[in-house]
């Protein structure tokens, strides 16, 4: 009898087995598939708008239009789709391809007008049998400034429905805000190129005076030094004046800085003294170019060269995990705060005026201060204490790594650390 028995419980706890590995197969396939069809399709959107806004981020030309209006094309659901001028179609994708001069006519109303367009079959003449277009939306990409010069073509082989063209006016909404992204990414770059230019005019006046009257001084009584400044100041020059690279490194920095030094201590002698205290690991770090130069003119024109008797420039950079820390100090004549902070708001280098000397020029204190918050944030600002007689201490926090930093050509170098 339990022989009998057996048999059919090996059988019973065989399909026990079974059954329990496929319910835990469907239960694992269940876990991985945990999407439902909206957020799916809230993916699938997603993905495809993130597609389209790498080109459009990089502007309009052939290469990036064919590429953002295969993925225009996807968002609106449509059989065919252009990206077209006033003058000519830019790209396209899909069918219709032989109405582009219509497309082109009917973004140039559409321009003109506006507003958006929906085009039938009458609008859309066509003698070729095998056509199948009867109708596109044509919609502006319009900015906040509510011009546009480029139109998202929807073509469709019935007329367009409501829905279709409800999605190419958001699509083309969203496509013209990208290509407003597109222009303010631009309109920085060129920003911070005329904030450099101004800042290299603010800078080269006075110290190149400066510097060719004290080179002229040694020229009769100690030729060799007056060669060797020559040099010194060809290479700072050249430096100060390079058309390409909107960063620099810290070493190549301090290097530019211990030239303009140099010619420094040439008109102020043994009056002038430095101190350096540099950690190596740091001298790789990218900064904006001409970030930390300006700090040390300031320092010897508006805080040392009206003191009497020695004075010092005391440059520090150190480790601090993430980050570097800079200041550049001297123990010169100082300021008053109220200078610094004259004006509303809180921030004391951004609302105040700069430290200004008979001549009524500037070192480009507020220049800085303005550049390293547009590339790092508004937490990077240069911190300034001063007081009358108490010197000068000007202190800046650089991110040892951030995404919008790419160094330019020439930036690398060594420097001598000193301590």
């Amino acid at each position: 009898m339990a022989a009998n028995l057996s048999a059919p419980l090996a059988v019973l706890a065989l399909v026990t087995a079974l059954a329990a590995a496929v319910y835990a197969v469907v239960r694992l396939r269940a876990r991985r598939g945990i999407a439902t069809a909206t957020q799916r399709a809230t993916y699938q959107v997603l993905h495809t708008a993130g597609l389209a806004a790498e080109p459009l981020r990089n502007g309009l030309g052939a290469t990036d239009a064919a590429k953002a209006v295969r993925h225009l094309r996807a968002l609106v659901g449509a059989p065919g789709a252009a990206l077209t001028g006033s003058e000519a179609v830019l790209a396209f994708d899909g069918r219709g391809q032989h109405h582009a001069e219509q497309f082109t006519a009917a973004a140039r109303r559409a321009f003109d007008a506006g507003r958006s367009l929906v085009l039938t079959a009458r609008d859309l003449p066509c003698d070729r049998p095998d056509c199948l277009v009867r109708g596109a939306v044509v919609a502006p990409l319009t900015g906040p400034d509510g011009d546009a010069t480029v139109a998202l073509v929807a073509v469709v082989d019935d007329d367009p429905a409501p829905g279709l063209v409800q999605a190419t006016l958001e699509t083309a909404r969203w496509a013209g805000s990208q290509l407003a992204l597109a222009e303010l990414d631009s309109s920085r770059e060129r920003l911070a190129r005329a904030e450099v230019r101004a800042l290299r005019a603010q800078i080269s006046p006075h110290f190149i005076y400066n510097a060719l009257t004290a080179i002229a001084s040694f020229v009769r009584t100690d030729p060799e030094r007056a060669r060797d400044l020559i040099l010194e100041f060809a290479e700072f020059t050249r430096y100060s004046f390079r058309a390409h690279g909107e960063f620099t490194t810290l070493a190549e920095e301090l290097r530019s800085i211990d030239r303009y030094l140099t010619i420094e201590r040439a008109r102020f002698g043994e009056r002038l003294q430095v101190r350096l205290q540099i950690a190596p690991e740091v001298l790789p770090v990218h900064l904006p170019f001409l970030c930390l130069q300006p700090l040390v003119e300031n320092a010897v024109r508006h805080g040392l060269s009206r003191k009497p008797g020695l004075g010092t420039v005391s440059i520090e950079a150190r480790d601090a995990g993430t980050e570097c820390h800079i200041t550049v100090e001297d123990d010169g004549v100082g300021m008053d705060p109220a200078v610094l902070t004259a004006g509303a708001g809180a921030d004391p280098v951004r609302r105040g005026a700069d430290p200004v000397d008979d001549a009524g020029q500037h070192v480009g204190l507020s220049n800085v201060d303005e550049r390293l918050r547009s590339v790092f944030g508004d937490e990077f600002g240069l911190v300034v204490e001063t007081a009358v007689g108490a010197g000068t201490k000007v202190s800046m926090r650089v991110p040892k790594f951030h995404p919008d930093v790419r160094p330019g050509a020439g930036a690398t170098g060594r420097w001598e650390v000193l301590s």
